[in-house]
């Protein structure tokens, strides 16, 4: 049964629309009056130091905004027509298994890998990279391990910061810049990044054999026979994935399309069986985090008539966060997104102390490979087309980046997909000057919002009344 329970901690904010400020959140009392009138809410004034202590009214739009951001219950993902497997508690369960298992990784490449708690293990060792070692349960499955806490240390150092996965059933483009177009196929990404698992789909596919056959076979019918070597080159964890070989040259790969070895060698059905194992398995990791959301929070129970759930300035942010900042503009519907992609003018900085995103294109780069990627929901392996790849990807993708959700933000330790802003006040600092003035690539899309530095708090509180429960404990743990 699918859990709607949910979680208090991590994450926050980033890319949001034209005009879209971004919040977070504090503490208070409420003001309960309602002036008679149980349909309009009531809250001290909307922010600036000169309206503290001055009561305003949510009007009929902004009441209409609120419900739809604040459901009586909130909405379970949708239905995935990509993945007939996408609510099946069997295939779920053993995604869940799949998502703490770290038996499919190759060798750690980076020698910052030194075997501290800040790292998965040393430089050469094998079998120790776990979705799970970035998407930390504990930390709202975003990566709080690594030093600083701002971009994720696997194989080796990832550009990106790891977004959360709670709520992710929700979108239909994954990753920041939609190089994903569903669930069952991003698991190709870090299976063969030699920055991530450093692994590849054959050997992913002979570990399948060794360790679930029974399970897997239960869910999607015979495994090929993958301990063939005659038709399956046999991989081990040292031998699969990509090593540098000297600078400047091409990676010595093995096991994935490319190689020019191993996969390469196979015929074209065998080829075709080894993808499609991972793609099952890809579905059955899907069933999993379909089930991972934030809940509702504290917000949402103020929606629903409990008065006393959200402090004046909490209130008062939610003003803003309707009017002033503009940030429903992109963060709207019940998780607090709109799912699209926006330039938000974020210059990249230097993080981790030796990662600094540069050149990044963003959805102008991720949307058109996931438009042209043969595993995606227009493929022989998707079980649907929904149409959710765009037709086109318009030159406004330039630098553009995904909305994400505003739930369970309040305890995220890096922001934006840089992972370079370690404090929500940063981020809104960032939404109300109008973002870096360059050092990005594309056009920004938002704009100077002329706050207070009240306002702003303001706002910032606003944000930790999203904070929900969590998922069910039972799904942050290995099955």
């Amino acid at each position: 049964m699918r859990s709607t329970r949910v979680c208090s901690v991590v994450l926050a904010i980033l890319a949001a629309g034209a005009g879209c400020g971004s919040a977070v959140g504090s503490t208070a009392k409420a003001n309960p009056a309602n002036d008679g009138d149980p349909e309009v809410f009531r809250a001290e004034a909307g922010g600036g130091d000169e309206s503290h202590g001055v009561a305003v009214t949510f009007d009929a739009v902004e009441r209409a905004q609120i419900a739809a951001l604040a459901p009586a219950r909130l909405p379970l993902a949708p239905p995935d027509i990509t993945n007939a497997h996408a609510d099946d508690d069997a295939a779920a369960a053993f995604g869940q298994a799949l998502f703490f298992d770290p038996a499919f990784a190759g060798a750690l490449l980076e020698g910052d890998n030194d075997g501290s708690s800040h790292t998965l293990g040393k430089v050469g060792e094998t079998g120790r990279v776990a979705c799970a070692g970035c998407h930390v349960p504990a930390a709202g499955f975003v990566d709080n391990r690594t030093l600083g806490e701002q971009v994720s240390l696997a194989s080796g150092w990832l550009l990106r910061r790891t977004p959360t996965l709670l709520d992710v059933g929700q979108a239909k483009l994954i990753t920041w810049g939609g190089r994903h177009d569903a669930l069952y196929n991003q698991p190709f990404g870090p299976i063969e990044s030699n920055k991530e698992m450093n692994s590849s789909r054959l050997f992913t596919a002979e570990q399948l054999l060794r360790r679930y056959k029974g399970v897997y076979e239960s869910l999607f019918g015979s495994l090929p026979p993958l301990d063939d070597a005659s038709r399956f080159p046999a991989l081990t964890p040292l031998t699969t994935g990509c090593k540098k070989v000297a600078p400047g040259a091409a990676p010595d790969c093995h096991g994935m399309p490319g190689d020019g070895k191993e996969y390469d060698g196979m015929s074209a059905d065998d080829r075709d069986a080894v993808t499609r194992v991972i793609v099952n398995a890809g579905k059955a990791l899907g069933a999993y985090e379909r089930r991972l959301s934030c809940g509702a929070g504290r917000f949402d129970a103020w929606a629903h008539g409990d008065d006393a759930r959200l402090s004046q300035p909490e209130q008062r942010g939610l003003k803003l966060f309707l009017g002033k900042a503009k940030c429903v503009t992109c963060h709207a519907g019940p998780f607090f997104s709109d799912q699209r992609f926006y330039n938000v003018g974020i210059m990249p900085r230097t993080v981790a102390v030796v990662v600094i995103d540069t050149n990044d294109h963003g959805a102008a780069v991720d949307l058109a490979a996931a438009r042209l990627d043969p595993l995606n929901t227009k493929g022989s392996y998707s079980d649907g087309d929904d149409d959710r790849l765009p037709a086109a990807v318009p030159p406004s993708m330039e630098g553009a980046f995904r909305t994400p959700t505003l739930r369970c933000s309040s305890t995220r330790p890096s922001f934006f997909h840089t992972g370079h802003a370690t404090s929500l006040e940063q981020v809104v600092d960032h939404f109300d000057t109008g973002g870096d003035p360059g050092g990005f690539e594309g056009t920004s899309d938002i704009h100077p919002l002329g706050m207070s530095e009240a306002e702003r708090s303001d706002l910032v509180a606003f944000l930790h009344a999203l904070d929900g429960p969590g998922p069910d404990v039972a799904l942050l743990k290995a099955p």
